[in-house]
């Protein structure tokens, strides 16, 4: 009884720069709502609207952040999080060794 209504979550799939790119171009054609195009290659209307939105933000239509800024910014996250834990280890390293010089 529990299961009736709930949708089972779908897998998570990636999709190529150029597939993307089509699907974008298919949107800004027009012939077609962007409901229509996601239902037609089985994909969900939110993503397909992102994927326009970015196009629109890599083209300069819109602002926000480009594809590249999103990858740098993402990379330097990443580092941002690796060098934390690094000085992390440095201070417990550091207090350990001050332990036992004592």
């Amino acid at each position: 009884m529990e299961s009736m209504g709930k949708k089972k979550p779908r897998p998570r799939r990636s999709f190529t720069p150029q597939f993307k790119a089509e699907i974008v171009e298919l949107c800004r054609r027009g012939d077609r709502t962007v409901g229509q195009i996601a239902k037609d290659f089985d994909l969900t209307e939110t993503a397909v609207r992102d994927w326009v939105k970015q196009a629109e933000v890599d083209t300069g239509e819109r602002d926000g952040l480009t594809s590249s800024e999103r990858e740098e910014l993402a990379a330097l996250r990443r580092e941002n999080r690796r060098l934390r834990e690094d000085v992390d280890i440095l201070k417990r390293a550091t207090a350990f060794f001050a332990k036992e010089t004592r």
